[in-house]
């Protein structure tokens, strides 16, 4: 069993006790996440395409950790004019363990 899911605008394939990394969820570590944005879901027999989303299909998640991402260096630079810019950054997400996808 798996579903497409749609997390803070991203799509996500998910299958129970599957860990993934996720854009940041504002919970606490330990606590249950909800997705309701399921835009496939397929039991093993049937594939159920949702007209956007599949009615009554939810995913059920637990956060395992919070983290940050590997620094990107963001560099800016107009030539012959003495323009640069360098910065860096680090976005932030959260690692969610999928434990059950309810039809």
């Amino acid at each position: 069993m798996y579903a497409i899911v749609e997390i803070s605008g991203k799509q996500f394939r998910v299958e129970p006790n599957v860990k993934l990394k996720v854009p940041y969820q504002h919970k606490e570590v330990g606590d249950t996440v909800e997705f309701d944005r399921v835009l496939l879901l397929h039991d093993g027999s049937e594939v159920k395409v949702g007209h956007p989303v599949v009615e009554g299909a939810k995913v059920q998640a637990k956060v395992v950790e919070h983290g940050r991402e590997k620094k990107i260096i963001v560099f800016k630079k107009k030539r012959r004019k003495g323009y640069k810019v360098k910065r860096g950054h680090r976005q932030h997400f959260t690692r969610i363990e999928i434990e059950n996808i309810a039809s």
